[in-house]
């Protein structure tokens, strides 16, 4: 199975941007660790700091490219309409994470653009959020 996992803005900062709410890790440590749990699945890795290049990537995977899409938009969850539009667009399932409960955060971020067009959506589980999503796909 090849899944897409795909981080948007910021998120290339794991394990020093404000260790406190995401964590100490790297992307790049976690994704080896989930490299070893799935050995006979193949990951596709991007991550990106523009919204365009997150469509770009949903708009080449998303159509049997992968049988999976894990994204964690970053803010753009609450502010991508474009990005919303790419996901409904494609066939392949779109499995939203998000490292923090958005829920528990500011006001703004409580509300994800992205929710009602992904397949499933897991928030509040660390990286582990990752796997989960794995989980959902691979079922």
């Amino acid at each position: 199975m090849t899944i897409l996992i795909l981080n948007g803005p910021n998120l290339n900062l794991l394990g020093r941007r404000e260790p406190t709410l995401y964590g100490t890790r790297t992307f790049e440590d976690y994704l080896k660790e989930l490299e070893q749990l799935y050995p006979s699945d193949h990951f596709v890795y991007i991550q990106s700091n523009h919204e365009g290049d997150l469509i770009d990537a949903i708009h080449a995977y998303g159509f049997g490219r992968a049988q999976g899409i894990v994204l964690n938009a970053g803010g753009y969850s609450h502010t991508g309409i474009s990005l919303r539009d790419a996901i409904a667009a494609v066939t392949t399932p779109v499995v939203e994470v998000h490292i923090t409960d958005i829920q528990r955060r500011e006001p703004f971020r409580r509300t994800s653009l992205l929710t009602d067009v992904c397949a499933y959506s897991i928030s509040g589980l660390g990286l582990h959020g990752y796997q989960k999503a794995i989980e959902y796909l691979k079922q």
